[in-house]
């Protein structure tokens, strides 16, 4: 699989990325380095302990390394929650839905980088 392969798979955009990483070989080593990255299971963990303030910031944190990365299918869904979780006082009502459609974005991104590893 090659990297535009892996992008077009992950629904983000190569092109936006190379433009800021200006090598092939920098968004491979970035890509798989987010294979390590513990923002989305911090998040999880700070939903599961309703810990609010702690599940913006790994949300925050997600969005924003997806947003380097142009991985824009789950920046998308991580800014949604991210924005929801903002005022950290609570469970906001749509909270768990966008967490779903997070946790099926970033299970099917590590799924196609995976690939690349093979």
């Amino acid at each position: 699989m090659t990297m535009r392969e892996c992008y077009e798979a992950i629904g983000g955009n190569y092109e936006v990325v190379l433009g800021r990483l200006h090598s092939e070989a920098l968004i491979r080593r970035f890509t798989l380095k987010f294979l390590e990255d513990q923002s989305y299971l911090q998040l999880k963990q700070a939903l599961e302990n309703k810990n609010y303030e702690d599940a913006f910031r790994s949300a925050h944190t997600l969005k924003g390394v997806c947003q380097n990365l142009s991985f824009d299918r789950l920046y998308e869904v991580s800014h949604e929650l991210t924005e929801l979780l903002r005022d950290r006082t609570g469970e906001q009502p749509g909270i768990p839905e966008a967490m779903e459609k997070v946790t099926k974005e970033y299970e099917a991104t590590i799924e196609e980088i995976k690939k690349l590893q093979e």
